[in-house]
């Protein structure tokens, strides 16, 4: 066999194993997610995307449901925003215990959201924002199930929770990852910023008065310049008129 011909043959192995291996990983990058369009702070509300890639060239996604932890971690407040060309449905459930929210007593929480009527085609993608909250304090993170309905009538259901130091489910739900929170809750944040506050204050001010007395300083200098060579200039005349007059 000559060199030419193993050049190929291998070159013909390579790219086989390359788009075998674009094929096996390619579904794993195209599942629903959530993704915050800001902070998502424990304790704190947060505004969010769910996004939906449609995984099929032959079909288009036309239903989207959306299920929360209400045993778990319930939100008390879930809004939708109006994505065009489709309608919202949401759900909610009586709590078993009612929640205390901004002194008030809650009673109900979301349960599911339903988007259906839109239609999301083969190499596209929607997403769909939820502001949400109150999030929970006591977790590191919110796993929201989803399930994603084609016009050809299958049923891809994102419902598998990620473990950590495990390899990633099939079909993975979609986790919001949440950050530490944001001061301390008893204003402690406001007190060091306040703190520092005071501390640029004086710190500027003391930055003014230096520039003042430099200005100062500055106009003095000129101001004994200009005097100097005001009295030059007057000799320099008195010397030049007696020349003329000899």
């Amino acid at each position: 066999m000559t060199v030419s011909r193993r050049i190929s043959r291998l070159s013909a192995v390579g790219v086989a194993s390359a788009a075998s291996l674009l094929l096996v990983a390619g579904p794993a990058f195209a599942h629903v997610t959530v993704q915050p369009a800001g902070p998502a702070a424990k304790g704190g509300y947060a505004t969010v995307n769910v996004k939906v890639p449609n995984e099929r060239d032959n079909a288009s996604t036309v239903k989207l449901e959306v299920t929360f932890p209400v045993k778990d971690h319930p939100l008390t407040s879930v809004m939708p925003q109006a994505v065009p060309g489709w309608t919202v449905k949401v759900e909610k459930t009586t709590l078993e215990k009612p929640l205390k929210v901004h002194g008030k007593e809650v009673k109900e929480a979301v349960e599911k959201i339903t988007w259906t009527g839109g239609k999301i085609g083969p190499g596209e993608f929607q997403q769909f924002p939820l502001s949400l909250g109150k999030l929970p304090e006591d977790a590191d993170q919110l796993v929201l199930k989803a399930i994603q309905t084609y016009d050809n009538d299958e049923v891809v259901r994102w419902i598998e929770e990620p473990k950590e130091g495990q390899p990633e489910p099939q079909s993975p739900a979609p986790v919001l990852k949440l950050s530490a929170p944001e001061g301390d809750g008893h204003g402690a944040a406001g007190d060091d910023k306040t703190k520092t506050g005071d501390k640029a204050g004086h710190k500027d001010e003391k930055q003014t008065v230096a520039a003042s007395d430099s200005t100062d300083t500055t106009a003095r200098v000129l101001g004994v310049v200009g005097i100097i060579v005001g009295v030059a200039g007057v000799a320099f005349g008195v010397l030049a008129g007696r020349r003329r007059a000899a």
